[in-house]
């Protein structure tokens, strides 16, 4: 169900936190929107259920989820909450792409680097 990339830079928690917006965007989640358990992911993707736990502590500060003692987590307007993630990745975006403009990067090379980075992650050519 998660997909964790132990070679990139980004730790395992952060992983976690961002596939479950992304999944909750992609409406991924049975009608319950019930999330697995913290030991069934930990024991799936074969790391520590406190990283789980983090990742979803996380999910739950920033109301993308809700942890109901004995009945597990929820999402709580995950669909909003990944609407939101997606504007502010695409602002950081623009604003990265401004500033590459403003030093003298070209639209090509921003482009280039773009797909090249697409293709690292696994999303094919842009």
């Amino acid at each position: 169900m998660f997909r964790i990339d132990y070679k990139s830079g980004l730790p395992i928690y952060e992983q976690l936190y961002r596939s479950v917006i992304r999944m909750a965007a992609a409406g991924a989640f049975d009608e319950t929107g019930q999330l697995p358990s913290v030991r069934s992911v930990a024991q799936e993707l074969g790391v520590n259920p406190n990283t789980v736990q983090k990742a979803y502590a996380l999910l739950e500060r920033d109301g993308v989820i809700c942890s109901l003692p004995g009945k597990g987590s929820f999402l709580t307007g995950g669909q909003d909450a990944a609407k939101r993630q997606r504007e502010e990745s695409l602002e950081k975006v623009r604003k990265a792409v401004r500033e590459a403009l403003e030093c003298g990067v070209s639209t090509q090379e921003i482009l280039e680097a773009a797909q090249a980075e697409g293709c690292k992650k696994g999303s094919g050519p842009l």
